[in-house]
């Protein structure tokens, strides 16, 4: 469901972010069409998902692309070519009838292979559109620095707002924003992991440029609490209005 323009200074979008575990939940079972039952319990405009293909071979789409079609709510940013439904396992669903496009497909250094996909959102014409890059950061407190600062580097000449969402891999994130000056705002709304029964936040947002969180949450449902070891995040996120600029 679309969120509407509260004031004539700002437009609203509802972003959530999800690890889905390769669509695989607590009870084992690979069930992708559970994964689209829980986005829409949360009813988000834009969804960043974390482990959205699957490991071997030429990683295929863990949530299939039929299954998307047929479902009909979410539309995905097509990454290029190949059977993945994002880059390095980073996908971003758009509500039907919502515009974005990739912008950067970016490999992140690290001892694990990581990437982040980078894409232009435009959530209705007219409303101007922000910037959002779907991370899944490494393990190592090192690599997650080094990734930050990958991503930002990335970022750094856009001239919109910027959202950084994803499984961030970090219990304390003001370590990843503190060595960096730049205005960089989290949103964490609270533990995440283990979806079974939560005790950390690994799942966080990042904001820069003229966006800010009206309201975030961790969506804890029956449903969610099996269809995979994380529980999703969201945001109710307001941009303040103005002329499209890139």
């Amino acid at each position: 469901m679309a969120r509407r323009r509260r004031a004539a200074d700002e437009w609203r979008v509802r972003l959530a972010s999800y690890n889905i575990r390769k669509a695989v939940g607590l009870d084992w079972r690979r069930r992708p069409e559970r994964i689209l039952s829980v986005l829409d319990e949360i009813e988000a405009d834009v969804v960043v998902l974390q482990e959205a293909d699957k490991r071997l071979g030429q990683r295929p789409a863990a949530l299939p692309l039929g299954l998307l079609s047929t479902h009909g709510r979410y539309a995905h940013i097509d990454p290029g070519p190949g059977p993945s439904l994002g880059w390095h396992g980073n996908a971003i669903l758009v509500r039907r009838g919502l515009e974005g496009e990739v912008m950067q497909l970016i490999d992140l250094p690290g001892i694990e292979p990581r990437g982040a996909l980078v894409a232009s959102i435009r959530p209705e014409i007219g409303r101007g559109r922000f910037v959002l890059v779907a991370a899944h950061l490494g393990l190592n407190l090192g690599s997650r620095h080094r990734q930050m600062a990958a991503v930002l580097e990335a970022i750094r000449s856009y001239r919109l707002p910027v959202v950084i969402a994803g499984d961030l891999n970090e219990r304390a994130p003001f370590r990843l924003v503190a060595p960096f000056s730049r205005d960089l705002r989290l949103v964490s709304p609270g533990p995440s992991f283990h979806a079974a029964r939560p005790f950390v936040a690994l799942d966080h947002m990042i904001l820069t440029g003229p966006v800010r969180a009206v309201r975030a949450q961790v969506h804890a449902s029956h449903l969610s609490r099996v269809a995979s070891d994380h529980l999703p995040i969201w945001a109710d996120l307001a941009f303040a209005a103005g002329p499209a600029q890139s």
